[in-house]
């Protein structure tokens, strides 16, 4: 209404449109057809954006698309679009009341968008322990100007300030035109150097360099030693061809080069090895090309000195945040120029260039600007907790501070913990160290804080975002809204439907495929099973049969192991388990089994601990049969697939995969042999761990602040003294001794007694971190039930059997058959049951919501798809049926190699509340998303087996399932919107920024448009068909792929948490994308001929 009567203002007043032209400009800008083009438009540009970061960084992804002139377009035209569909189609009634809060929303939050973009700003402030600050240096870079001249008789200055964000990657071109009283003068850009580093081009004319490379912090540094000047290099001074008192004297006299130092050290000739000594104040020759040990600090001339220019250089590395970039600008005045190179870069103010040109002084600086306080914050203390044991991995960080205002008072900030404090939000962002002994240490003593200054911006942005709730909220309630109309006619549709013979048809047609087609050729040229080829093998390993009696020798009960098993031990994380589970993590990743030869996890775990030395030589890894290769270079039967650890090094001790790792490691993205390579080394590490006893940290180091524990071979470093040291250094040898004795007399009281006795040494010292009785036998539980992985098996037989006997009710409608039927669904249903208890006592055990990694949130995503299969196939069954499917194909791939099922600590910034709300809403979207996709599939398949005979029949089975489609999409899109704005608030309250275009969230709302495409294109002409919207809703889900795994596993961005450890091959992608289009295309040749939806 408001942008209708502002458009037709401008018309009227300037006499450019009749009302014909008007009512056909109004007609467009308001249409269904330009929303649902602005979303695609919208959403490929977003995701081209996110492809741009990735190769590049967000600079060069701004500057090409999300701050540029065309891309805020598209939001001008969505604003427009919004304001005039208010009046077009009548929102401000009563019914449509849910409507017209959801176009209010989005126009909250695109003012609020514009809002905290052009008139709010952010920054970083660092503050070391015990300082004071009160400057904030900005998040945009700026280059500042300041001309300074005589004026009227008086000195005045003109500043300009222009906002820049530049990338080598696109043209950088701008100018600053102005005049100082009647001078004219001109700034032009001319170079920028992305991370420079400063070097030196040879020129006859130019100054003597002599350069020098320094190791000072750990790290090689380049330096250019100027002639006839002094340099500070890490508190040591440096001076070429200019004698000074105190510092490192490198002199030139023709091509002679003598170096005379304040202090004593060495050097070592590195072509050589020859060493010699720096006597202190004593000139003597300088040995190029040889390191310097001198005063602490390491150094190397490499080369003589030359004459040359300074220059800079990239180090192309579009990722590097930490290097300054160098801005060369050209100055025009007064029939001169003069070339200045700024060096600046985020987070620190530039370092200013000064110079006279004509009558005129200039002053450049390139960097971030920087925002005074009112107040200042006072750091007190910075507290970087740890998780148990552990030096370098983090679980919080908490800066104890004091506001220095009329009223101070202290405050604790922290991850999602901020200060609100006079218009500015304080964030904990991040940590430095003030010296090298404390980042040795990893004690951090400088917090670096993000500031924001957006009170309106938020507030504006807030507004939208609850409206958009309640809107989004109540459209699935509102008879009024399009998600109860289509409820209406789904009814009525179920009310008309007749039995659906031809279904019979279509599964019968396509059960051949369910037959093994994984044949090769046996008589190929080079695949012959008839005799290996391996190498001879070196060493005489046991047998079978001698190892089978090994076992049985050195045998413990399933018992006294269990006993064992529920013992607790700290991993490298730092996370409290008990030994049970990593005995059952190592069986079921070394041996692919859940027993070997009939031994549980812990009997064989507890046997490996006692006789390493037997374990060496049993056949416990699993190599699969097809990689010749790898057998090859094991030395061992292709045929084979269990080997022993020993196989796997030479009789030297070299490890025979190192070679081939090296090269899979480096590989963007490894062949297979190359992850079989990979897998067989991660294997052979576990089992390491297993067989050296490092894993076995049971001993909770007495008294320590990091709740560090450790294993019997570390006990020497721990500096325990006394009867704790006697203890500790004696029960586990008596205990094996114990089990020797148990074994001859069939008793294990006395070896019971030491693991009660080890439990109680535990909850003495280590009870801080201990685990719970009720947690540690919920986890053992958990463990041995293994309760995801047989689901997707039994998910995957129910689904199939249910669709099997409901083809046979459709011919026969017998009473056993209906029984059968609904008992498959109740089935379905126990099991989901299961699913859900599988998730609280994965909740339970590890403390945190169950969906903070890949495994977890595809057991999620499987549970969420399960539940709107449920949830909305309570009339269809071929809907739960469908969804059963689906959800074991989710469970399937959640079990496949690169997902790793072991529960893990959190990452401190999904250490919070919002990440129950956020992250469980926006995964549990996904299930919706991929009923419709597979609900989608099934109307296509049913179209190609349309005929005259079936078309009446079929059309009302197709309009039933494409309605529990748009029903299931909607509730997705509800979800998907809901989650990824909440994500926006998570954002805001734990870091300051509530978009900051990171991939995940550009693809959640790149989903988000996509789908809103979908769902209003059932509202646009030309698009509203049945056949349409299922190609629609199949090939949407691509974009809910991409937001999963594509972005997780190809992309780069804060949300590296859920990565996996290996690129997925994307050639099913290409290879589905065909398949849906070849049955989308038949779908469409049928439904044009025989059915009129």
């Amino acid at each position: 209404m408001i942008g209708s009567n502002i458009f037709a203002y401008f018309c009227r007043t300037f006499k450019l449109c009749n009302s014909t032209l008007m009512d056909k400009i109004f007609s467009f800008l308001f249409s269904t057809r330009l929303m649902a083009v602005l979303f695609i438009v919208f959403a490929v540009a977003m995701g081209i954006g996110t492809f741009v970061e990735d190769a590049y960084n967000t600079d060069t992804a701004r500057i090409l698309i999300y701050n540029s002139w065309w891309f805020e377009a598209i939001m001008l035209f969505f604003l427009i679009n919004f304001l005039g569909n208010i009046k077009r189609y009548k929102l401000h009634k009563k019914e449509k009341w849910t409507t017209l809060l959801i176009h209010i929303s989005f126009i909250f939050i695109l003012i609020g968008a514009f809002w905290t973009r052009y008139i709010s700003y952010e920054g970083m402030m660092s503050i070391a322990e015990g300082a004071s600050e009160n400057q904030i240096y900005s998040e945009k870079t700026f280059l500042n100007v300041f001309v300074d001249g005589e004026y009227k008789g008086e000195m005045k200055r003109r500043v300009e300030e222009k906002e820049l964000l530049l990338s080598p990657a696109v043209n950088n071109d701008f100018s600053i035109k102005d005049k100082f009283g009647d001078i004219p003068y001109e700034v032009v850009f001319k170079d920028f150097v992305m991370n420079a580093k400063e070097t030196i081009k040879e020129d006859a004319n130019g100054t003597t360099y002599l350069k020098m490379v320094e190791s000072g912090g750990g790290t090689r540094h380049e330096h250019y030693l100027k002639e006839g000047e002094v340099q500070n290099i890490h508190n040591v001074l440096f001076a070429f061809n200019k004698k000074t008192a105190g510092a490192v004297n490198v002199t030139k006299t023709g091509d002679t080069y003598t170096l005379e130092a304040p202090f004593g050290g060495e050097y070592m000739r590195m072509a050589d090895k020859l060493q010699g000594l720096v006597v202190k104040d004593s000139v003597q020759n300088l040995m190029f090309r040889s390191l310097y040990n001198v005063g602490g600090a390491q150094f190397v001339f490499p080369d003589s000195a030359i004459k040359g220019k300074v220059a800079y250089e990239s180090n192309n590395d579009y990722k590097d945040k930490t290097s300054d970039d160098a801005l060369i600008v050209t100055i025009k005045a007064e029939g001169k120029s003069q070339d200045v190179t700024l060096m600046g870069s985020k987070g620190k103010l530039g370092e200013p260039q000064s110079f006279k040109l004509g009558n005129l002084e200039y002053t450049l600086f390139y960097g971030s600007k920087v925002y005074t306080l009112p107040f200042k914050i006072k750091l007190n203390d910075f507290i970087a907790e740890k998780y148990p044991g552990t030096l370098k991995s983090f679980s919080a960080f908490r800066s104890k501070i004091t506001v220095e205002d009329q009223k101070p008072f202290d405050y604790e900030i922290f991850m999602n913990n901020v200060l609100d404090y006079g218009g500015y939000r304080f964030f904990q962002a991040s940590y430095d160290y003030s010296n090298e002994h404390l980042r040795e240490t990893y004690e951090p003593d400088i917090t670096a804080l993000s500031v924001n200054h957006d009170f309106w911006g938020t507030w504006i942005t807030y507004i939208g975002y609850f409206l958009l709730y309640i809107g989004l909220m109540a459209i699935m309630f509102d008879k009024n809204s399009r998600f109860g109309e289509v409820k209406k006619m789904l009814d009525k549709v179920k009310a008309k439907k007749a039995k659906l013979i031809t279904i019979l048809a279509l599964f019968l047609s396509i059960g051949g495929f369910a037959q093994d087609v994984h044949d090769h050729d046996h008589s190929a040229p080079g695949h012959n099973h008839s005799k290996s080829t391996a190498a001879p093998l070196k060493r005489v390993l046991p047998t079978e049969k001698q190892v089978d009696s090994l076992l049985k020798i050195i045998e413990v009960s399933p018992e006294h192991a269990a006993k064992f098993g529920r013992t607790i031990i700290q991993d490298e994380g730092g996370r409290m388990k008990p030994i049970n589970t990593f005995s059952s993590e190592l069986l079921r990743k070394v041996s692919k089994s859940d027993h070997y030869k009939g031994y549980n996890s812990d009997q064989v775990f507890l046997s490996m601990s006692q006789y390493p030395e037997v374990w060496f030589n049993v056949p416990f890894i699993y190599l699969k049969k097809h990689n010749d290769s790898l057998h090859k270079i094991l030395g061992v039967d292709f045929k084979t697939e269990y080997i022993p650890f020993i196989s796997f090094f030479d009789e030297q001790g070299n490890y025979k995969l190192s070679p081939y790792l090296d090269e899979a490691f480096k590989a963007a993205v490894p062949n297979q042999f190359q992850k079989d390579f990979i897998e067989a080394d991660k294997k052979v590490l576990l089992l390491n761990a297993a067989l050296s006893g490092k894993i076995l940290k049971i001993f909770p180091v007495p008294y320590d602040k990091g709740n560090k524990w450790v294993s019997y071979l570390e006990l020497n470093e721990t500096g325990v003294t006394g009867a704790d040291s006697t203890y500790m250094k004696n029960v586990l040898p008596a205990y094996m001794y114990s089990l020797q004795e148990a074994r001859k007399t069939g008793g294990y009281k006395a070896a019971d007694q030491f693991i009660e006795g080890l439990n109680t040494f535990q909850k003495k010292y280590g009870k801080a971190v201990r685990p719970s009785e009720d947690k540690i036998n919920s986890e053992i539980l958990y463990n041995k039930y293994d309760v995801f992985k047989k689901l997707y098996y039994l998910y995957m037989m129910a689904g199939v059997f249910m669709l099997l006997f409901t083809i046979m009710k459709i011919f026969n409608n017998r009473k056993w058959i209906n029984i059968t039927v609904k008992g498959f669904h109740v089935l379905i249903g126990i099991l989901f049951v299961f699913h859900t208890a599988g998730l609280i006592a994965r909740w339970y055990i590890s403390g945190h919501a169950p969906w903070s990694d890949a495994y977890e949130s595809m057991i999620y995503v499987g549970w969420a798809t399960m539940f709107f299969g449920l949830a909305f196939g309570r009339q269809s069954q071929l809907t739960v049926a469908s969804t059963a499917f689906v959800a074991s194909m989710i469970l399937m791939i959640a079990h496949w190699n690169w997902m790793d099922p072991a529960i893990a600590n959190l990452q401190p910034v999904l250490n919070s509340y919002w990440l129950m709300i956020h992250v469980a809403v926006i995964v549990a979207s996904y299930g919706p998303f991929t009923l419709g996709m597979i609900l989608g599939l099934v109307s296509l398949i049913l179209m190609i087996f349309a005929n005259k005979n079936n078309s009446k029949k079929l059309e009302l089975s197709i309009k039933e399932i494409t309605y529990i489609t748009e029903l299931s999409l909607t509730v997705g899109l509800v979800m998907l919107t809901i989650g990824n704005f909440l994500g926006g608030q998570w954002a805001n309250e734990s870091w300051g920024r509530y978009w900051g275009w990171d991939p995940k969230e550009t693809w959640a709302l790149i989903s988000i448009m996509i789908y809103a495409f979908v769902i209003h294109a059932r509202l646009v002409p030309g698009l509203r068909g049945t056949w349409i919207f299922n190609v629609f809703s199949v090939f949407a889900f691509y974009s809910i792929m991409m937001t999963y795994f594509g972005v997780n596993f190809y992309l780069t961005g804060l949300h590296s948490y859920a990565s996996g450890e290996k690129v997925v091959t994307p050639n099913f992608v290409f290879v589905s994308i065909a398949i849906v289009a070849l049955i989308s295309a038949l779908a469409y040749v049928k439904q044009k001929k025989y059915l009129r939806s």
